[in-house]
């Protein structure tokens, strides 16, 4: 190609590259003048500013409307450019199409293109052709362009209502996936959901930041949900230790090792990556290919996925946790049935070598069979209430009565072990009783298993039972039962699982108390919860128990 004085268009075919602003300005007027039935633009994000921008141009555009010229325009509308897109719209016929790059005009009688172009600026270099052949391949550019590219309205609608185009992309450019990967961890508002290949993946993430994205977004709102699948082991020991003291509610599972690592923000956007080098230390080292899309199908497909493995993950560790119980259960069971068995054993053979001491030898039996006669009760409780077999007998009594029956029982106890504590009983008003309908032997054993763990863990001091009515959340009368003790308080480390199976810290018992006073109170519709005292002196138990509406007034009337 040549170059050349002149810019007018001739009849003879020609192209030519025009340089200099004069000539590039006086080719780019000459060709939107010439043009009587169309024009087709196609140019990059930066076209709308100089189209609009520079004013030479613009009004060479606004005339083609004078002349109703068809014009038509695509162009990469974004954030920056979209008040200059709408001046577009008022005269042209505008699309958009992401990421496009070429910069050309075509009419029915010219083309021109230029290779870069500066915003609000005028051209400093055109392509010029009136070849026909030229022109008619450049418009079949054009019209497949302008058949992949979506109606400005659309585009612009999107970027004002904060909505992102929809984007499906494998890429191959590891840096930019890192990018992608960090953008990701950056917009966490609500959800984050990543599946990590390998041990290392997490080392990898946390060098680019990640980790500690994760965990703002954690400790920026209590609501934020993070999950995260991945092996675990001395190689990414240090990294899981930051996020469960910088972030606990971040939720981490140990996985198995995996070719594919999937990411998931917000239920927007999803990243799928390819495993390459394991054995790699840098993200963009280790990894392949990588899919990137926020297309709602695409994102609930990946989020179904990884629901799959997390719960397969989940299902694997509680079934690990059930194995550890279940066995430190049996340990805890056999010790528990071993000692009483023995000392029945022991004492019934002493029985013939010692007449003389029958009554005491015959006791100790008693106490040892009543012993294992709870721990067998508790075991089938237990199978009952996950068989979802247990059944309540109830009837209609006074709370304060079964109280006061109770308290008769372990005050006896008391003095019999000799033990430096005073049992108190504190009542609302004792002329009128509190009538429930519950099953009230299950009940009795709720007060026992509250009243033995208190005198199991309170060497000395006060027992305190306190029983007042109230209202829940929904003005419902209920019952209020609450054990305060003074002794060495509820274990941290048990706490956060105390009405659970088998936790206790104490050598003797099954832990299995409170998890059956738990599902006892819970069967009748009742609340029960436990916290240590303000004090550090002991801790306070509390169940609640509800009333029937309508019976407590007409049976204290009858019982007069």
């Amino acid at each position: 190609m040549g170059s050349s004085n002149t810019t007018s268009p001739s009849a003879a075919e020609k192209t030519e590259v025009l340089q200099g602003l004069d000539k590039t300005t006086e080719a780019i007027i000459e060709f939107l003048y010439s043009a009587e039935v169309s024009m087709n633009i196609c140019a990059d994000h930066t076209w709308p500013s100089v189209a609009m921008g520079v004013e030479i141009y613009k009004k060479g555009l606004f005339e083609l409307k004078t002349r109703k010229v068809k014009f038509r325009t695509i162009t990469d509308v974004t954030k920056d450019n979209i008040e200059y897109c709408k001046e577009l719209m008022q005269i042209a016929e505008l699309r958009h199409l992401d990421g496009i790059k070429g910069n050309f005009g075509i009419s029915e009688k010219a083309y021109t293109a230029s290779a870069t172009l500066q915003e609000a600026t005028l051209l400093q270099q055109v392509v010029y052709s009136n070849v026909k052949a030229i022109l008619e391949q450049q418009q079949y550019v054009f019209e497949t362009l302008w058949n992949k590219a979506i109606p400005a309205e659309q585009r612009l609608r999107e970027i004002e209502e904060g909505i992102e185009a929809e984007v499906f992309e494998t890429i191959t450019n590891h840096e930019v996936v890192s990018q992608i990967l960090v953008d990701l961890a950056k917009s966490v508002k609500k959800e984050a959901l990543f599946f990590l290949p390998n041990d290392k993946a997490m080392v990898s993430i946390d060098k680019l930041g990640i980790v500690d994205y994760l965990i703002k977004a954690s400790q920026k709102s209590d609501t934020t949900i993070i999950r995260v699948v991945c092996p675990l082991s001395n190689e990414n020991a240090e990294v899981t230790n930051k996020i469960a003291k910088n972030a606990p509610r971040i939720q981490i599972l140990n996985g198995n090792n995996y070719k594919y690592g999937i990411y998931i923000v917000d239920n927007q956007k999803a990243l799928r990556v390819e495993l390459k080098v394991p054995s790699a230390d840098t993200f963009s080292e280790a990894i392949g290919f990588a899919v990137y899309s926020n297309r709602p199908s695409t994102v609930s497909f990946f989020r179904s996925v990884f629901g799959l493995l997390w719960n397969e993950r989940m299902l694997n560790e509680q079934l690990k946790l059930h194995d550890k119980m279940q066995k430190e259960f049996i340990n805890i069971a056999s010790h528990e049935m071993k000692t009483p068995t023995q000392a029945i054993l022991g004492m019934s053979g002493l029985l013939q070598y010692y007449p003389e001491k029958k009554d005491e030898l015959i006791e100790v039996i008693r106490r040892n069979a009543k012993r294992l006669q709870t721990l067998t009760s508790d075991i089938l409780d237990v199978t009952r209430i996950e068989s979802q077999t247990f059944q309540l007998e109830k009837e209609r009594f006074n709370i304060y009565e079964l109280l006061s029956d109770v308290i008769k029982d372990y005050t006896e106890r008391i003095k019999s072990d000799n033990k430096n504590i005073e049992l108190l009983y504190e009542q609302q008003n004792i002329n009128r009783p509190i009538l429930i309908e519950a099953d009230k032997g299950r009940i009795n054993q709720v007060l026992s298993n509250l009243l033995n763990n208190a005198l199991k863990f309170t060497d000395e001091g006060q027992i305190t039972i306190s029983v007042y009515e109230n209202s829940d959340n929904e003005n419902k009368k209920e019952v209020v039962v609450k054990v305060v003790d003074t002794g060495s308080g509820i274990d941290n480390e048990i706490y956060p699982k105390i009405f659970s199976k088998f936790a206790t810290k104490s050598h003797q018992g099954t832990g299995l108390g409170l998890f059956i006073s738990k599902s006892i109170i819970e069967a009748h519709g009742g609340r029960i919860w436990a916290e240590n005292n303000a004090d550090r002196r002991g801790a306070t138990f509390i169940f609640t128990l509800p009333i029937i509406e309508g019976t407590l007034d007409a049976e204290h009337n009858n019982q007069k």
